[in-house]
């Protein structure tokens, strides 16, 4: 789809994505958008996600969540359960530098696919298995769904008054914290192998993902000893002294934090608060400054605290809607989110890439693949002749798709 010259970071790199949902194929997304040739292999009725739709968003023929977890794939639809299809998998982990795996525990090892198997034709390899809980202990066999893994994570119980249900994050948290620290580890141990030539086992799963992200907060309750104690006022963290949350306007709502008390009484025309120390008493009078600011600021509209508070050095934003932050200036600016043609799905405006590379930028230059759109191409790849290749298609051990002529639009930004 795009027509810059420059090639990514990743190019020449090859990744085998065996993953499934959303932590392991964003992951290897991430990888594809520095130019990695990320070949997805999946069942030939295609992966869970295809038939899984976020919001109830079907698209035509790839709904929503597989087509914004899979650009920059290539798809090899073959059927694991036979010993042919298994022979092409191998066939590609020997030229291999990544395998990426999300499996229940033991599947991989039941398919030939785990570690000790696939580094025995290639030492080199990268393996990366991702789980809920770990690879082993007592919590192996549950399932690591993104809500539970925030429920027990502990995060839910940082923010909200005490004795209301906590509430989780706005965004599929636990998975995509876990697909940005299995892109993280790839690199790192693509780097390892660039030194010693040694490939290696690379285990992430989604509790330690979780918990290693609030190191700050967790280290206030471990070495400082500090409970975890929720207030009578919705605080937006009980590690971050008052005002500090998301307070009600006459038309809206208004993100305020870490204010300086003195200052924000002389603007709200609130005397009560001169002479106030925000490091003594934004902690000891947390739930009546947070009461009072409400007060306050519910009386006039958000655009004109923005305009009030602003100017006088607070911390503050407004509270933003997706129809809000798609418009917002510094988004259009910043050109996070592109726009490419897809054959089936039509005009594509997704989220972007969150890094930017002066020399070697990330692009996009196919969108989600339909189920085995590749599979002839990659068998070719591998030496396989047209003939035996429909042999496997006519077996059930592999499968293909016809794809439209693509549309042929640059990825620009929106």
């Amino acid at each position: 789809m795009s027509d810059t010259p420059t090639r990514g970071i990743l190019d020449g790199y090859r990744v085998i994505d065996c993953s499934i949902a959303m932590a392991g194929p964003f992951a290897a997304q991430r990888l594809g958008d520095l130019g990695a040739d990320v070949i997805k292999v999946e069942p030939t009725a295609g992966e869970w996600q295809r038939f899984a739709s976020a919001g109830g968003a079907q698209g035509n023929e790839i709904n929503v969540s597989f087509l914004s977890l899979n650009r920059n794939k290539r798809s090899l639809a073959v059927d694991l359960k036979s010993d042919a299809g298994r022979e092409v998998v191998r066939d590609l982990i020997a030229g291999a530098d990544v395998f990426l795996q999300n499996y229940r525990p033991g599947v991989a090892a039941r398919l030939g696919l785990d570690y000790e198997s696939l580094a025995a034709i290639n030492p080199s390899l990268v393996y990366v298995s991702m789980s809920g809980y770990g690879e082993d202990g007592p919590y192996k066999d549950r399932p690591g769904q993104d809500l539970i893994l925030q429920a027990m994570s502990g995060a839910m119980l940082s923010a909200g008054r005490a004795g209301e249900p906590p509430t989780p994050a706005g965004q599929y948290l636990a998975d995509a914290v876990t697909a940005s620290t299995a892109f993280e580890a790839v690199l790192a141990a693509l780097l390892h192998r660039e030194r010693t030539g040694e490939g290696q086992l690379v285990t992430v799963n989604m509790l330690d993902a979780l918990t290693t992200l609030q190191m700050q907060e967790l280290s206030v309750y471990t070495v400082g000893g500090v409970p975890q104690k929720r207030g009578t006022e919705p605080n937006a963290h009980v590690y971050i002294r008052a005002p500090y949350g998301v307070f009600a306007t006459s038309d809206g709502y208004l993100a305020l934090g870490f204010a300086d008390l003195e200052k924000l009484g002389e603007v709200l025309d609130e005397p009560s608060f001169a002479g106030l120390d925000p490091e003594v008493h934004g902690w000891t009078h947390r739930d009546e400054l947070y009461a009072t600011v409400a007060r306050h600021l519910r009386e006039r509209s958000t655009q004109h605290w923005l305009d009030t508070l602003l100017p006088a050095g607070m911390w503050v934003g407004p509270v933003y809607g997706y129809e809000d932050l798609v418009a917002d200036p510094q988004i259009i600016h910043n050109g996070t989110f592109v726009e490419y043609d897809h054959p089936t799905e039509g005009r594509i405006k997704t989220p972007g890439f969150p890094y930017r590379f002066a020399k070697t930028p990330a692009r996009i230059d196919r969108g989600a693949p339909l189920t085995g759109e590749h599979t002839a191409e990659i068998l070719a790849e591998l030496g396989v002749s047209p003939e035996r290749t429909q042999e496997l298609l006519d077996a059930g051990a592999v499968a293909q798709t016809a794809v439209p002529v693509p549309v042929g639009a640059s990825a620009v930004p929106s």
